[in-house]
This record gives structure tokens, C-alpha cells and sequence, in this order.
């Protein structure tokens, strides 16, 4: 498996099978930058409708630039796709599919609470392989363990206490921060410092350096950053 990450919600993730090379893009959205620029793209994976997570404006071109790509979105994301007239799959909590020999199962149900008085709208998480999980906004727990976890590192919805009690129950094999992209640089270190210091013993945290391929699993050392001691 290789990941990159774009910024913020935004991640490709490139798995080898016996079909060949399957390349999932999941939440191009507003705050990400590079996306533009990825190719045979086999599908882009919606978790939500809020525009860090999908940027209408860029999603026309790199539907043009990929062609045959499918778009599979949460209700809520399929219908703000609906408005655009790009053909797109709904799917929601429960089901399973799979994109080119890779099997995509889908958790969650709500994004997470911001303010009791915002309504709340639908929030898939993509469990992908069994092996890479994409919660979106909401601290979906998998049914199982997963060797790569997407954490949240900040968001109106969360504050970073949260998202270190969610790392610690689902204890992945490495976690790599993502949902980073609305903190200052400073608060980006601080929450990411905060995840290693109390991350489970087995659990590796890895900040990704952005628009660069990483291959997981790795034999990345306890507590890096990109490959680096912090």
C-alpha cells in the first residue's frame, strides 16, 4: 500500500493486486492542494458534503483528466454532487463494494457533533483492504484492527484529547495525522507531539510529508515524522 497525502482530508491511496495498480483518491476537498494533478485515478471517495472534503470547483477537471473514474459519496456529498450533474455512486453505512480487486467496506453513519444547535449531516468512514481506515469527520472505532489509521488531528468538531482517546481504542499498527489543515504550523506540531507522546506502545505515528508517496507497511521506528526522530 502507498499513501499521499495532499493536505488536510485529502489522501491517495495506490494498492497492488492481482488486476493491476488500483488508485483510490478520498476527499479532494477545498483546504488540499496537488490532487489536481493525479491520474488514472480508479475511483474518488466522498466521506462528506462540506467543501474541505469536496471541492466542487476542481472536481470537474480531475473527472475530465481520469476518465472512467468512478465517484462513490455519502448521501448527503451525493446529493451536493447531484446538483453538479456528475455521475456518481451513493453509498451508505453497511455496504461493501470493490474497486478493481480492492474491497471497500463502509462504516460511520453521522459526522461528529460541532454544536447541537448545526444540524448534523451524513458521514461515511472507508475501511479499505481491511488494512487502511478513512474515518472522515467522526471517531468511527473499525470492526477489527487496522494496520493504518487516518487520525484527525484538529477541527471544530474535536479538540485533541479526543482524537488521542480515539487512537489509543482503535491502536492501529501506524497512524498518520490528517484534518490538519485549519490549525496554525504551531498547533500542527503541537497536536502531532501530543499523538506520539501518548499513542499506544505499538502503535508508530507517522506525519506524512505532503504530495509524497510513502509505501506502508514499513519499518518506520517508534515515533517519527516522515521518517525522521522528532
Amino acid at each position: 500500500m502507498n499513501l499521499t497525502h495532499f493536505g488536510h482530508a485529502c489522501v491517495l491511496a495506490a494498492f497492488e493486486t492481482s488486476e493491476g495498480s488500483t488508485r483510490l483518491l478520498l476527499d479532494p476537498g477545498t483546504y488540499a492542494s496537488g490532487f489536481e494533478d493525479a491520474r488514472d485515478l480508479d475511483a474518488i471517495l466522498f466521506t462528506h458534503e462540506h467543501p474541505d472534503h469536496l471541492d466542487v470547483d476542481r472536481l470537474h477537471g480531475l473527472v475530465k483528466a481520469n476518465p472512467g473514474v468512478r465517484l462513490i459519496a455519502a448521501p448527503g456529498a451525493s446529493a451536493r454532487l447531484g446538483e453538479t450533474g456528475i455521475a456518481h455512486e451513493a453509498v451508505s453505512p453497511g455496504a461493501t463494494f470493490s474497486v478493481k480487486g480492492v474491497s471497500v467496506a463502509v462504516l460511520g453513519g453521522e459526522h461528529a457533533v460541532i454544536h447541537p444547535q448545526l444540524p448534523r449531516v451524513s458521514n461515511n468512514a472507508y475501511l479499505i483492504d481491511g488494512r487502511l481506515l478513512h474515518p472522515g469527520d467522526a471517531l468511527v472505532i473499525p470492526p477489527g484492527p487496522v494496520e493504518v489509521l487516518l487520525v484527525p488531528a484538529g477541527g471544530p468538531w474535536m479538540k485533541i484529547s479526543e482524537g488521542i482517546d480515539y487512537l489509543r481504542e482503535v491502536a492501529p499498527g501506524t497512524a498518520v495525522p490528517i484534518h490538519q489543515a485549519g490549525l496554525a504550523d504551531a498547533h500542527q506540531q503541537l497536536h502531532h507531539q501530543l499523538l506520539r507522546t501518548l499513542a499506544p506502545e505499538a502503535t508508530d505515528i507517522q506525519v506524512l510529508e505532503l504530495g509524497v508517496p510513502t509505501g506502508f507497511p514499513g519499518d518506520i521506528p517508534k515515533n517519527t515524522v516522515s521518517g525522521r526522530k522528532p
